[in-house]
Parts: C-alpha cells; sequence; structure tokens
C-alpha cells in the first residue's frame, strides 16, 4: 500500500522533495530531542495526487490522516473531536523549497460548539477558548470555503470590537462566534462543517491549493522555483502562546539578517498566536525584552538556536511559542537575508571553524551581490511611493525629471542629477541614458533597450510602469494620480522596481573586506574567466576594480553615438568626394585614438576585445521624416519669397541630403547594411578604426605597458567575409607596425551572433583566432524575435501560459541557442584547437548561462562591469556543482 503520511518521529532521512522543508527540519528536530509538539506530513505525493484528482484527496489517504490523528491522541492523551481536553491542530504548508509566506496556514482545527466547551474546562479560560474558535472560523471561512476576509470585519466594527483588547469579554466573543456562523452559512449555503475530520481534510486540501495561487506562481517565477514541485503539509499538535502574560509567539534569527552581525535577533509578542506576528496586528516587542519577562524560556530560546545553527550550519528562521512558561519550537528554515549580511555570515561561518570556504561560496546568491554594488535606498528615512514598474537594473537614484536625451545632458552640464523619463528608450537616447543618473520608462521589458543599456552602464532603470503616461508636448507626465513636469523631483530603485516622490536618502555602494575575501575564493574554485563589457574608460577601470580579467566586448559604435561625434559619422557617411569622405575619418580618427588608447591603458596586461563598427546606418542618419518635413516647409516659404537666395540654398541643400539619406534608407536596417558588411562596402571606416587600436596601443608599449588588443568582427555569416576583413586588420595592424617601427601581439576573432556562423563555424574558425558568441542577437536571430517588439508584446503572454519557461533575453536558450553555441565550439576547437571561446551577450551575467558556458568549456563570459562579481561567484558555483556532481 502507498504510504502518503509520515509521522514526525518515524523519519530517519529527511526528504525535502517528499515531506517538504518544514516536514524534514521538524522531522529531524524531533530526533535531536528539541521542544517539538508532536504531528506529521501529508507529503508532496499526496499533494500530486491531489492535483491529479481535481484538488480532491482519494480515500486512502483520508485514512491515513485518521490513524495519523490517533497517534497523536495517544502521544498528547488528548481527545481529537471530543468534549473531554479536545485535541487542537494546525495545518501549515511545507514546500521543498522555503517560500515563506506565499502559501495558507489553518489554526485551530478541531474547535466546533461542543469542543470549545471542553476547551474552556481544560484551560479554565472562556474568553481564550472563544477567540480560538472565532479564529478557527474566520481562518476557515476565508481560506477553505473562500469567504472574503472583510466579511468578518464587518461585525468587529458594527460592534466597535478591538479583538486585540483583553477587556472584550468572552460573551462578546461567543455573539460574535454566532455572527460568524450566519455569515458562512449566507456565503456558502452551509453551515460551519462541525466534523473535524471534515475540518482537517477540507484544510489540508485548501493548503494544497495555495500551491498555485497568483502570489505562490509569481514568487515561484521570481525565484526560479520549479512549479511541479508541489507542496507537503504539516499537521501538529497546536500550543498556544494567548492563554495569558507566561505565554507569548515570535521569530528569532540566530544571527541578524540585514547586518550578519553574530547575534540572535527577532520579536516576540506576548500574550499573542502566531498569525497576530505575521499579520501586524500588533506591533511586536524586541526578541531581548524576553529576558525579562521569561528568562529562563529567553535562556533556552538562545541555546535552541545554537544548536540549530551548529547543526544545520547556516543561520535559522525560528518560529517558537511559549504556552503557560514552556517553550515549544513550531520551525525553523534558512533565514532570508539582506545581500550585505550573505557575505559576512558566509565569511564569519569559515572564520568561526563551522564551514570550509566552498560551502560558504554555495550559501550566498549571486543576486546578493548585486546589492552590494549599487546605491540603495535608506529604508529608515522617509519614502512616499508614487508606481512600481519592473526592477530592470538595481540601484538607487534621485533626480529631476527629463524627458528627453538632450534635455538631461543639458541639465547633467549643469551639475544637475536628472533620471530620464521615456515612454521608452532608443539608441538616439544613449547621451542622455549616459548622462542621466537614472532611467524611468513606462514600456518594455527588463531586457529591453533601456534595460539593457542602463544595466551595462551601472544605471539604475525602471521599466514597464504602467502607471506612467509621458505627454511630451506638455513637457510634464502623468505616474499614477501625480501630474510632474520637467524639473520636479523624483527617486526611482531599480532593485524592486519603485518609484518615488521627491528625493529620497541614498546610501552609497561600499564593498567591505569580507566581499573582496569572499571574492578571492570564489577565484579559486571557478573555472571560466570573467571579462567586462566595457566602452569608456570609466567603465574599464570599475570593471577592473570589480575583478574582471579583461574586456570581452568594447562596443565602438557607443562611441560614434555620442552626441558631439554624429556629426562627424553622417559628414563621413553622406560624403560627395573622397576627400571629404577622409577629412571625416581622420577627425574620427584622433577622437578614436584616444578612446582605445584610455581603454587600453586602463586594462594594462590584460585582454580587450575591440569590435569594429556594428550599428545599423538608420542610428547615424538624419531622421529621414524630419527631414522631409523640412524640405517641405521650405518649399512652402519659397512660394511667399521666391527671390530668397537663402531660402532657395537652403532647399536645395535639405533636398540633396534627403536624396543622399533617401539612398542610405533601409527597411530593415537591423538586418541591412551594418557589421562586416558595413567594413566591406566602407573599407575605410575599418581601417581608421584599426589604424587608431593599433597606433594607441604601441603608444603605451612604448610608454612601458603591455596593451593586449583583441579585433572583433561582427555580423559575419560567411567565412569568406570574415578572411577578407582579417586580411584588413593585418595590413592595417602590419602598416602601423612599418610605420612606427615596432610590433604588437593581437588576435583576430569572429562574433558569432547568426545561426549560418554558428553552422559554419568550422570554416570561419580556420582564419579565426577566437570566437565570442553575441548571445542578444543570436537569441534575436535564432528564434525570429525582436527584443523590444517580443518583451512589449507576445513574451509575457507566452510566459505566463508556460509556452516558454523563461524569457530567452534574460536565460539562454539551451535547448535552440545553445545547440547552435555548443555545435560551433566543437566545430571550431575540431577545425583550430587553440581557438578561444567566449560569451558577451547579456547572458554573460546570468547564473544558469554561466553554468551552461561552464559545461561548454568556453574560455570565459563578459557582462556588465556591475555583473562581475555575480559573474565570478555564479562561475565558482557552478564549477562547485560541477565537482559534486562527479563525486
Amino acid at each position: 500500500m502507498s504510504k502518503w503520511i509520515y509521522r514526525f518521529d518515524e523519519v530517519s532521512q529527511p526528504d525535502p522533495l517528499l515531506l517538504g522543508g518544514k516536514g524534514s527540519n521538524l522531522a529531524d528536530m524531533t530526533r535531536a530531542k528539541l521542544p517539538i509538539p508532536p504531528g506529521f506530513i501529508v507529503s508532496t505525493a499526496a499533494c500530486h495526487l491531489a492535483f491529479a484528482n481535481e484538488g480532491i484527496l482519494p480515500e486512502p489517504v483520508h485514512r491515513q490522516i485518521g490513524a495519523a490523528m490517533r497517534t497523536l491522541e495517544q502521544l498528547t492523551d488528548k481527545g481529537w473531536g471530543r468534549l473531554e481536553n479536545p485535541l487542537l491542530v494546525s495545518v501549515r504548508s511545507g514546500a521543498p523549497i522555503s517560500m515563506p509566506g506565499m502559501m495558507d496556514t489553518v489554526l485551530n482545527l478541531g474547535l466546533n460548539d461542543e469542543t470549545v466547551e471542553g476547551l474552556v474546562q481544560q484551560t479554565g479560560n472562556p474568553r481564550f477558548a472563544y477567540d480560538c474558535y472565532r479564529r478557527l472560523i474566520e481562518m476557515f471561512g476565508e481560506i477553505v470555503l473562500g469567504i472574503a476576509r472583510d466579511r468578518f470585519r464587518h461585525p468587529q466594527e458594527g460592534r466597535h470590537l478591538d479583538l486585540d483588547r483583553e477587556d472584550v469579554s468572552a460573551e462578546q466573543l461567543r455573539d460574535l462566534i454566532a455572527q460568524y456562523h450566519a455569515i458562512v452559512v449566507r456565503e456558502t449555503g452551509r453551515p460551519f462543517p462541525h466534523r473535524v475530520d471534515d475540518q482537517l481534510g477540507r484544510a489540508v486540501e485548501a493548503v494544497f491549493r495555495s500551491w498555485n495561487t497568483p502570489r505562490a506562481k509569481t514568487y515561484r517565477a521570481v525565484h526560479n522555483i520549479a512549479d511541479g514541485l508541489g507542496t507537503a503539509v504539516t499537521v501538529q499538535c497546536m500550543v498556544f502562546g494567548n492563554l495569558g502574560d507566561d505565554s507569548g509567539t515570535g521569530v528569532a534569527f540566530t544571527r541578524d539578517p540585514s547586518t550578519g552581525e553574530s547575534r540572535v535577533f527577532g520579536e516576540y509578542l506576548p500574550n499573542a498566536q502566531g498569525e497576530d506576528v505575521v499579520a501586524g496586528i500588533r506591533t511586536p516587542k524586541p526578541l531581548h525584552q524576553l529576558a525579562e519577562a521569561m528568562p529562563a524560556c529567553y535562556r533556552q530560546l538562545l541555546t535552541v538556536c545554537r544548536q540549530l545553527e551548529d547543526h544545520y550550519r547556516d543561520v535559522q528562521d525560528v518560529e517558537f511559542t511559549i504556552e503557560r512558561g514552556r517553550l515549544y519550537i513550531l520551525q525553523t528554515r534558512p533565514a532570508k537575508r539582506s545581500g550585505p549580511a550573505a557575505v559576512r555570515i558566509a565569511t564569519d561561518l569559515v572564520k568561526e571553524g563551522i564551514i570550509d570556504a566552498k560551502r560558504a561560496l554555495m550559501m550566498v546568491e549571486p543576486e546578493h551581490l548585486e546589492h552590494l554594488l549599487h546605491p540603495t535606498i535608506d529604508e529608515e528615512a522617509g519614502i512616499t511611493v508614487i508606481a512600481q514598474g519592473l526592477p530592470a537594473s538595481p540601484g538607487a537614484a534621485c533626480g529631476r525629471i527629463t524627458l528627453n536625451a538632450n534635455d538631461a545632458v543639458h541639465r547633467a552640464s549643469r551639475g544637475e542629477g536628472v533620471i530620464l523619463v521615456r515612454t521608452e528608450t532608443t539608441a538616439d537616447d544613449i547621451h542622455g541614458i549616459l548622462a542621466a543618473s537614472g532611467v524611468l520608462t513606462s514600456r518594455g521589458g527588463m531586457t529591453s533597450h533601456a534595460a539593457v543599456v542602463a544595466r551595462g552602464m551601472g544605471k539604475p532603470c525602471v521599466t514597464g510602469c504602467d502607471a506612467l503616461s509621458v505627454r511630451e508636448e506638455e513637457n510634464a507626465c502623468m505616474i499614477g494620480q501625480v501630474r510632474l513636469t520637467e524639473g520636479d523631483v523624483i527617486s526611482i530603485d531599480g532593485a524592486t522596481g519603485r518609484v518615488m516622490l521627491d528625493a529620497v536618502t541614498v546610501r552609497p555602494a561600499q564593498l567591505s573586506d569580507d566581499v573582496h575575501r569572499f571574492l578571492q575564493w570564489s577565484d579559486q574554485e571557478r573555472m571560466l574567466g570573467v571579462r567586462a563589457n566595457a566602452d569608456t574608460t570609466e567603465e574599464a577601470r570599475l570593471a577592473r576594480s570589480h575583478g574582471a580579467e579583461g574586456i570581452g566586448l568594447c562596443r565602438t559604435e557607443h562611441m560614434f553615438l555620442r552626441e558631439d561625434r554624429i556629426p562627424l559619422v553622417q559628414s563621413m557617411l553622406l560624403a560627395s568626394a573622397d576627400d571629404e569622405r577622409q577629412d571625416a575619418l581622420e577627425r574620427l580618427y584622433a577622437l578614436q585614438h584616444t578612446d582605445f588608447y584610455g581603454i587600453l591603458k586602463e586594462m594594462d596586461g590584460l585582454p580587450v576585445t575591440i569590435r569594429l563598427l556594428d550599428a545599423p546606418l538608420h542610428e547615424f542618419l538624419p531622421n529621414l521624416e524630419q527631414l522631409a518635413a523640412r524640405q517641405a516647409e521650405l518649399r512652402v516659404r519659397l512660394q511667399y519669397d521666391p527671390a530668397s537666395e537663402s531660402l532657395r540654398e537652403s532647399w536645395q541643400e535639405t533636398a540633396d541630403l534627403l536624396n543622399k539619406v533617401k539612398s542610405l534608407h533601409e527597411h530593415n536596417p537591423m538586418l541591412g547594411l551594418r557589421g562586416c558588411r558595413l567594413g566591406i562596402t566602407f573599407p575605410e571606416v575599418y581601417e581608421m578604426q584599426v589604424r587608431a587600436i593599433f597606433d594607441a596601443a604601441v603608444t603605451l608599449r612604448r610608454e612601458g605597458l603591455h596593451p593586449q588588443p583583441e579585433i572583433m568582427i561582427p555580423l559575419i555569416a560567411h567565412a569568406e567575409e570574415f578572411r577578407r576583413l582579417r586580411m584588413l586588420v593585418d595590413r592595417t595592424a602590419q602598416r602601423v607596425f612599418e610605420q612606427q617601427a615596432a610590433e604588437i601581439p593581437y588576435l583576430v576573432g569572429s562574433m558569432i551572433e547568426v545561426p549560418r556562423a554558428a553552422l559554419t563555424a568550422d570554416a570561419i574558425a580556420a582564419a579565426a583566432d577566437f570566437f565570442s558568441f553575441g548571445t542578444n542577437d543570436l537569441t534575436q536571430t535564432t528564434l525570429a524575435y525582436s527584443r523590444d517588439d517580443a518583451e512589449s508584446k507576445f513574451l509575457p503572454v507566452y510566459l505566463r501560459d508556460k509556452l516558454l519557461a523563461d524569457n530567452p533575453f534574460a536565460v539562454l536558450d539551451e535547448d535552440g541557442v545553445g545547440k547552435l553555441i555548443a555545435m560551433a565550439a566543437s566545430q571550431g576547437r575540431q577545425a583550430n584547437p587553440s581557438l578561444k571561446l567566449g560569451l558577451c551577450g547579456e547572458h554573460g551575467g546570468e547564473k544558469r548561462s554561466i553554468s551552461f558556458c561552464h559545461r561548454q568549456q568556453l574560455t570565459y563570459v563578459s557582462c556588465s562591469p556591475f555583473r562581475v562579481p555575480l559573474a565570478r561567484l555564479a562561475a565558482a558555483q557552478t564549477a562547485l556543482s560541477s565537482e559534486l556532481g562527479k563525486g
């Protein structure tokens, strides 16, 4: 016969997948003879059985629950459903992976109109007994029967009852119970169930159902917890913290979960039940005050906390109840902790000899490090939240609302902090994003343009803020019900997605000695190299300070898109004569030389992968519609003033420019003249960039430094494209070396970002020194998804309806894009055993994607400078996981 029910005292090998985390720990603590109220676990197997049976547990499970209740009667010398010394139980969820507060609990099961009188006799406290019964009807009504919570609030408010006050009499509570019974009948058409077996069975089924509530699903999506795990349920004898001043309930952390300080931290409520703490009905007292109220219980609690931390070798979140001076532990679980606390706790546990460095590395989530690398909101200061969006790029920022990129640059140049507020951002806004303290958009997801660029720059960003309506024509915006104009001050929190009115207090990021020590441990374990994506000297400096081992992607188009350079690029592209184009190229050369000199100098002795120009032409060209409108305006003015030579000259210049722009106009510029195609069509552009790179490198070598340039050619689809452009690079480099009488070692490689390049990787690898997988574009071209359009249109539906498990722009699509990478890596190495392999898309900073790169034995990943510490840890964790798997 299948076994669905497990008593705490019969489990010898706790299995969280079967018994849930809570049940496993309760069984563990029972075996350790800690003060645990007896109980049993309804397993996750029963949960799956119920889900397969439309949420109803079959009769064999109910029979096993009944048998377990009879054992509880014997253990406690109490009667289930009997008047004399009635047994009461709680029903709580217990998922395999902790999901605190996301699922339901029902307390005081076993009370009815008869047994409540037995509880009066048992305790000699009618007020307590009727309050327990009142609580049961309210919780059961809401959680099991689906009655709206406010239905039970109306009778309280009508009688002006404050149920937390001790002067509410037993008679008043009996009257309230009668009203609650009437509410149940009115709302459901049936009376409250008085059969205690019926109460228990339906409560267990309801807690199973809570696995599929929207809040639980959202929590699992955020924390990457599989929907198929299901939850267990613990049924446990009730102990009561609301029996008087010698009773209470609370939560204790074995270390401070905010700071990591090694001290027991927590809160408690005297004369209360557990949900009073959780619901915030009353303000709890600091745990240390328990030492004065009940010193013996406090000392025992400290001892138990130490035992639990030593046993589990991790910080514990402990729920306890004190019943008439006797301490009971209701559950323990690994404590949720802040980023700073996580690192401090892990390093302290190593110092104390409780764990080793390898275990410490596995205790800290990469996201914990993210909290340490960005400014944060000071939560103790007053804040006014006016809207909620998506937390696209962490950090806190305050500034004046600015509705376009040019104004952001202008205000920032005057020393003002600005928040760039847009419906959505485009490549044209990059200078505004660079100037702004933070970015807020009403459209786009967490991998939209604004999010990707902001993360790369370490800028706080909130996207997808539905409450935001930008009204540029009015120089204003609406955020919820608040109308704000340009210049008004707001704050954003990119870690939570909050938008706040006025300036808030911000704490700057600081990395402690513990963090540096922790990351050194990571470096000792990881196999993957970690580089950074950096386009400026400042980003390169930041990357190096965060432990980057080089630059894996330097995007030269970001240099060209700066406001002062776009006119030069336009002059180069639109030149009518060769000398005009050459003049523009020489001026760009001087700027590029300065760019590359600064970046190579910052990364002295480390490789710097520089991607040659890879931007669609439309990002540089004057706006076609604006030019057409300008020409039409001049035509009208000429009709009124046909003799004006200046108007005629302006009209002709505009017409000529419009014709040139039309000749370069593309219907699908993202798949048009860009990347290597631009280098083949306009080879002088790539020659200028390569000359600037090697001239800068030679200058640095003469200064005694050791630059390591790597030239990357983008958007390669054919091996012949790469061969021809490699020849251009080598030819230009050799010319520089001959002119400068010096030589610099360098590599030339291909970006692999279109499927054909991956499919023909062996042919490309024969001429390449390295591959770098550009997974942003490789995902777009493989899935035929436009990133920004997908995120704003259909991806949310695909994710909601489980067509996709993850957003493919956030987590690498291993089944599709991953197969192309694996194929290209294998073919490339066969053709060129010394080929280096890197990945430089957004996925380079995401832990599951990093794990994939480790399994494919890539050389390195490259990510935003702000995510370098996260990637260092994730690479170490995946190496340790692989080591454990082999063991």
